[in-house]
């Protein structure tokens, strides 16, 4: 419960940042109102006033903030719930409130920038050494940085084929997440690899069939790379800890 609480409320600090972050490569960061260029508090209230509408017009200024801290609520309760109290936890923690900011930024933008994505590295593998360290176990540490490895080495592959569509922002990402992934188990890396593309398929589907993209369209992948790596732990832990009955 008090895992859901907080993603809840993490949830609720990321429509601000992910607005002034849905930027195109090599712009700043919104000082902001894009429509009546009212400009955010100074500091820190500039970047984490839970809002989803500018004060001044009222205009959505990022993802709607209920569903953001709903999802926060249901990753941060889901991942608790299968993997407490493993010494894995507050790394996927780190990684699934960076995953909260970055989803939203790459569905606006199809990007993924490299801040956000080097300081969940940073700060899972910080967390993943301390926790080897304070186990005496270094065997899961050296078994996610060769999952990391490959998890990148496979989508950078991905990324040169002529047509593939997927960004170099998505070959990190995915490096990040197999660090973690391969801390728990080879298992882990192979359907975090894999879950991705089963949930980026229909919804590539939907949007050929409604219309709302072409054949040759690019989709985002960090989306359903974040949303793969979190149902690969949710249930393979579930069921390897009897979660489910």
């Amino acid at each position: 419960m008090c895992a859901a609480v907080l993603g809840a409320l993490v949830g609720a600090l990321v429509p601000r940042p992910a607005y002034r972050l849905s930027v195109p490569y090599g712009e700043p960061a919104r000082a902001g109102c894009q429509r009546c260029g009212r400009p955010f508090p100074a500091g820190v209230r500039g970047w984490l006033t839970p809002a989803d509408r500018c004060a001044a017009c009222g205009v959505r200024t990022g993802p709607r903030r209920w569903l953001t801290a709903a999802a926060g609520a249901l990753a941060f309760g889901a991942l608790t719930w299968v993997l407490w109290p493993g010494p894995v936890l507050p790394a996927v923690l780190v990684l699934a409130a960076a995953g909260l900011l970055l989803a939203p930024i790459d569905l606006a933008v199809q990007r993924l920038p490299d801040r956000l994505v080097a300081v969940a590295f940073a700060g899972s593998a910080a967390l993943l050494v301390g926790a080897a360290l304070l186990t005496g176990d270094h065997r899961p540490l050296l078994r996610g940085g060769l999952a990391a490895a490959a998890m990148a080495g496979g989508y950078l592959v991905l990324a040169l084929v002529p047509g593939g569509h997927l960004g170099f922002g998505d070959v990190k990402l995915a490096g990040v997440l197999g660090l973690s992934l391969g801390w728990l188990g080879w298992g882990y890396v192979l359907a975090g690899a894999a879950l991705p593309h089963l949930v980026n398929g229909p919804v590539v589907l939907f949007l050929l069939l409604s219309g709302r993209a072409r054949r040759g369209s690019s989709i985002p992948l960090g989306p359903a790379l974040l949303a793969g790596a979190l149902l690969a732990v949710v249930l393979i832990a579930g069921v390897r800890r009897g979660r489910f009955g």
